[in-house]
């Protein structure tokens, strides 16, 4: 069995839990092998029904307290761009995807993901492009992500400082 992890944060980002749901990426990620799926649909208004993804097999909600056990039991995260959950599915060392929400304004989160791709920790993609994504990517070449060490800039500062 292989999971793949759909979440929106506390967001509402129903343009992405209907591009994971479209016949498309279902039949991309039944191709790769994958059984279920598990959305976190968030505040969004597109719950889809459990029988809508022939081919997997579906578990909806909107929240949990935590989603840690959900990113942890499946094989491929596939998340909206906020800073919080990317770091969230990195840190569990978790294959991800990013899908940008490219219909926001000033939108910081789609430079968070290039620099995170760039960086090979993470592929991404829109709605629009999610179920050739899905076709194409390489989920070997993405590298751990090694969460910074606040330690090393907290000495560094009291050297700066004169308090060591």
């Amino acid at each position: 069995m292989k999971t793949v992890f759909v979440t929106v944060g506390t967001t509402s980002f129903d343009d992405l839990i209907g591009a994971v749901t479209s016949d498309e990426s279902v039949k991309a990620l039944i191709d790769r092998g994958y059984t279920d799926m598990v959305l976190q649909v968030g505040r969004g208004s597109v719950v889809p029904d459990p029988d809508s993804c022939p081919g997997l097999t579906l578990q909806v909600f909107h929240y949990k307290d935590s989603i840690a056990e959900d990113m942890r039991h499946s094989d491929l995260v596939i998340s909206h761009a906020g800073a919080g959950s990317c770091l969230e599915a990195l840190g569990a060392n978790k294959a991800l995807l990013v899908v940008v929400n490219d219909k926001l304004m000033d939108n910081h989160q789609l430079e968070l993901a290039k620099q995170l791709q760039a960086d090979s920790h993470l592929i991404y993609c829109t709605c629009s492009t999610l179920p050739q994504t899905l076709r194409d990517m390489d989920l070997s070449a993405l590298t751990t992500y090694v969460p910074g060490q606040p330690q090393n800039f907290a000495n560094f500062l009291d050297k700066a400082v004169g308090l060591v």
